[in-house]
């Protein structure tokens, strides 16, 4: 019997060329890793900003079984109609009252799992309550009904992300970031067992600006003028990591990047 539960997160999908190139790779990816659940980071998903109802459905063709949200959560107005699907969550810490729910509860392995949606507040320009007692709220609330717990933490700034971590370290199980595109080299377990990566990466064209067309970019950080922003083009790359987590102490045990 296998002793380890294999928990894959997906980084952001960037537009219709992402959630292709995760359909592509993900049913592999599953087979070779032994994956029993796939967290994907879906805010991207509309052409790079927000999701709609066509890119859910689609993600969720997959066999994913939770997409996370971010600053981009509400650019597209289709997500009203599913945002009270349990396949999706959003920032936990939106002001209280927000449709739609921060974390959920899944059952894998004979365990119950939380997957926690976090927002930073550095560098983020969106109006949203403090990461850090928004976490330790919900913790506090699900303790003792949940064995294992996931964060994704969608922040712009490297130093909120490992801040946070530590912060929760050995009260959860693994923290990783989303929202930069870039994926970092720094996975590591926390000194009290807490696995951790500062961001998983992107999933969408790899010959861009973080996704983006690298001309209009160019031109908007070189002239300062509004250049509307537009998916690049091309070949895609897929960014992930697995978290390897030993099912008797429900801790990390090894953390996989994956870059292809």
């Amino acid at each position: 019997m296998r002793l380890n539960m294999n928990v894959l997160a997906i980084g952001d999908i960037v537009g219709n060329a992402g959630i292709k190139e995760m359909r592509f790779r993900l049913k592999d990816i599953i087979q070779e890793n032994n994956i029993d659940f796939v967290i994907v980071n879906g805010e991207n998903a509309a052409e790079g900003m927000g999701i709609t109802e066509k890119n859910f459905n689609d993600i969720l063709k997959a066999d994913v079984d939770v997409i996370t949200m971010g600053n981009h959560t509400w650019g597209k107005k289709d997500i009203f109609k599913f945002i009270d699907n349990p396949k999706i969550i959003r920032p936990a810490n939106y002001p209280e009252g927000v449709v739609g729910k921060g974390y959920r509860i899944y059952r894998c392995k004979n365990k119950n799992m939380a997957v926690i949606n976090l927002i930073g507040r550095a560098g983020m320009n969106v109006l949203s309550e403090n990461p850090f007692l928004k976490a330790n709220q919900i913790i506090e609330e699900i303790k003792d009904e949940v064995q294992i717990i996931i964060i994704d933490f969608h922040a712009e700034a490297t130093a909120e992300k490992i801040a946070l971590a530590n912060y929760l370290d050995g009260q959860v199980t693994a923290v990783f970031g989303t929202h930069t595109h870039v994926q970092t080299a720094d996975e590591r377990i926390l000194p009290k067992g807490t696995g951790y990566i500062t961001d998983i990466g992107m999933t969408g064209p790899r010959n861009s600006v973080i996704g983006m067309d690298i001309k209009a970019s160019v031109k908007r950080f070189a002239t300062t003028l509004p250049e509307r922003y537009k998916i690049a083009t091309g070949d895609c790359m897929f960014n992930a990591v697995v978290f390897k987590i030993h099912t008797k102490t429900n801790k990390v045990k090894e953390i996989k990047r994956i870059n292809l």
